[in-house]
């Protein structure tokens, strides 16, 4: 989606920054300015400073600064587009699209009516649910025995379903509204349903064909509203309160619904996942509520399915490290072995992923009930990280004693080592398994797919000297993930060749690197993303095309990306693009390093036109600030360059 840059002004415009920072931050009248604790990093004294008359945030602890669009986008895990349209929404705007023609972005506005239509049926249900638990006696024993409080469950939504087969339709209106079914909420079938022991089969009503029986989909169970990150009811699960099978049910899929991209309890534990600095991924909707009356409200869990790529994706623009929770039987390890999968992508440099095994006999709420809070941390502290695990599963029925079964170790670890991300720890382990094989490390490497790195050397050229910072001041703590090979083509440099037009901007590079591997795209830093998803008109919808793709269909080759761009809402984006990828690029080896130092030289150029927009303003202290900040990084990337 193509946003009008001029639309983007007339938003921010209209939208106050304190408003939007003040529903997540507390904040205190401190002169002009107001001020409270960061949000994006624990503090005990506030350092994190909002500005009305600038529209802007600032935390001096951390470093964090940008407008209300930023603010979503970093606080909430948003994208840039969605945190537009939630703003938008808010004061009444409607997002216009640059590209789409009017049948598209009446189809759009189509989709869009009907995910919010649905929501509002959910968040409904949810309000009738919440009041059934507090008139039922025995769901409200069933929760005091499993110890939760009542504040716990208010802060959860939770509610209770009753027995009745179509107690919904004292809920709504119209109990053959087809949104009823669409959400998931009421199943027509036309077999008549099997009553549990405690309940008769439900009668047709006079007016219902035996085809059109409905019913409600769940009844008599603790319901559990499951939330988006924005906090609107997009689904539910639900427990029964004795033995009856399935224990858990959840929504169906639906235009809103989907198990294998959402976490149960994501939404509650945004706070609670920069105070603990680590998500932690449970099995179970009961595990999170009480683990956060336990203390641990960074809990999440997946949805009665394994751990996908997108789960890990989703937990990853929220904290960068994760540790998932299982049982030790043989169910436990196959779940751990499909989050091992499903994270291996994502497994950075800077990034930790480990493994809690606890004893058969608990899941995390009864050890915590058993052993206290303290032994909990601790077995969380002293969690197998990726890297044994890997080796752990790797190793499974290997006997490394004789050459069969180091050769058995070696065609088992090839794919798993194979799917992480190229960088420091990757190198590492490499070595670490070429121990265990008994190979060198290059022979190792080589056997499994991969090519001896070209030798190291410097840049021969210098970026012109109208550029914001040189090629090489690359500071370290800016990446996510150390670059493969230290290649140094000059960053804004790139030959003509024939019809071949030339990369001429650092913008230009760095687009043209990621249209031919946007699995980059994830490795870089939150702060790096918001660098370019922020960039001019057209590259910065071009970088926000490649993040929704990125997200919604994984790694694509530059051949699935260009028939994907044929849409003709896409025409700007397909015509830079094709621009960039026609351009004379094959002169120069493609280089991660060289694509990192044309990202830092965007983000340096932005710091400096924002302490620019601080002097013009007066304001000394945060231009002051800015400057810092400009020169740590400059710092650090002298320090990292020195032989």
């Amino acid at each position: 989606m193509a946003i009008p840059h001029g639309f983007i002004q007339e938003l921010l415009t209209r939208v106050d920054v304190v408003d939007v920072v003040g529903r997540y931050v507390q904040l205190k009248k401190t002169g002009a300015n107001l001020s409270g604790l960061c949000p994006f990093h624990s503090e005990k004294s506030p350092s994190f400073t909002v500005s009305p008359s600038k529209q802007f945030y600032h935390c001096f602890g951390c470093g964090k600064n940008g407008d209300a669009i930023n603010f979503l986008m970093e606080h909430n895990g948003m994208g840039f587009v969605d945190a537009v349209q939630e703003l938008a929404q808010q004061h009444g705007m409607q997002v216009p699209d640059d590209r789409s023609s009017p049948q598209d972005r009446a189809r759009a506005d189509a989709q869009r009516q009907k995910q919010a239509t649905l929501a509002d049926v959910l968040e409904k249900a949810s309000a009738d649910y919440k009041k059934q638990l507090k008139t039922s006696p025995r769901a409200i024993d069933y929760l005091k025995k499993r110890g939760l409080s009542g504040a716990i469950a208010a802060r959860f939504g939770l509610g209770y379903a009753p027995a009745g087969w179509r107690h919904l339709s004292t809920v709504f209106a119209d109990y053959t509204d087809p949104l009823l079914e669409e959400s998931g909420l009421v199943i027509r079938h036309s077999e008549e349903p099997q009553p549990p022991h405690h309940e008769e089969a439900p009668d047709a009503h006079p007016e219902e064909k035996r085809e059109d029986r409905r019913y409600d989909r769940f009844r008599d169970r603790i319901m559990f509203p499951i939330r988006n990150t924005k906090g609107v009811c997009i689904g539910f699960g639900g427990r029964v309160l004795g033995d009856e099978k399935p224990k858990y049910l959840n929504s169906p899929e639906t235009p809103l619904f989907s198990k294998g991209h959402e976490l149960y309890g994501l939404f509650e534990a945004r706070s609670a996942l920069r105070e603990h600095g680590f998500a932690l991924v449970t099995e179970g909707y009961m595990d999170v509520v009480a683990l956060a009356q336990l203390g641990f409200a960074n809990a999440v869990a997946t949805l009665g399915t394994a751990c996908t790529p997108e789960h890990v994706h989703k937990l990853f623009r929220q904290t960068d490290s994760v540790v998932f929770s299982f049982d030790g039987d043989a169910a436990g390890r196959r779940a751990a072995h499909k989050a091992l999968l499903a994270a291996l992508p994502y497994a950075t440099d800077t990034r930790s992923v480990k493994f809690l095994f606890l004893p058969p006999e608990h899941d995390p709420d009864s050890y915590i009930r058993a052993h206290g809070n303290d032994a909990f941390a601790e077995q969380v502290a002293q969690a197998l990280p990726l890297s044994r695990f890997l080796i752990e599963a790797a190793s499974e029925d290997c006997d490394t004693a004789s050459t069969e079964g180091r050769a058995r170790l070696a065609a088992q670890a090839a794919p798993l080592w194979q799917a992480l991300p190229e960088g420091v720890f990757k190198r590492q382990l490499l070595g670490e398994l070429a121990g265990l094989i008994q190979l060198a490390a290059d022979e190792l490497f080589t056997l499994w797919g991969g090519s001896t790195p070209p030798p190291q050397r410097r840049a021969e050229h210098a970026a012109p000297a109208d550029a914001p910072m040189a090629a090489h001041d690359v500071p370290a703590p800016y990446t996510k993930r150390a670059s493969q090979q230290p290649w140094s083509a000059p960053a804004t440099r790139t030959r003509q060749r024939g019809s071949r037009m030339a990369l001429h901007t650092q913008a230009d590079h760095a687009l043209r690197y990621l249209l031919a591997d946007t699995q980059a795209w994830d490795a870089l830093s939150h702060a790096a993303q918001e660098v370019l998803l922020q960039q001019p008109a057209p590259h910065g919808a071009c970088f926000a095309w490649i993040e929704s793709q990125y997200l919604h269909h994984g790694a694509q080759p530059w051949s699935a990306l260009r028939v994907a761009l044929q849409d003709p809402q896409y025409t700007d984006v397909l015509q830079l693009a094709e621009r960039l990828m026609q351009s004379d690029h094959r002169l120069v080896e493609p280089d991660p390093g060289e694509f990192l130092q044309n990202v830092q030289a965007l983000h340096l150029q932005q710091l400096k036109q924002q302490q620019a927009m601080a002097y013009a303003q007066h304001d000394v202290a945060l231009a002051t600030q800015l400057g810092q900040q400009i020169a740590q990084v400059q710092q650090a990337a002298t320090r990292q360059q020195a032989p």
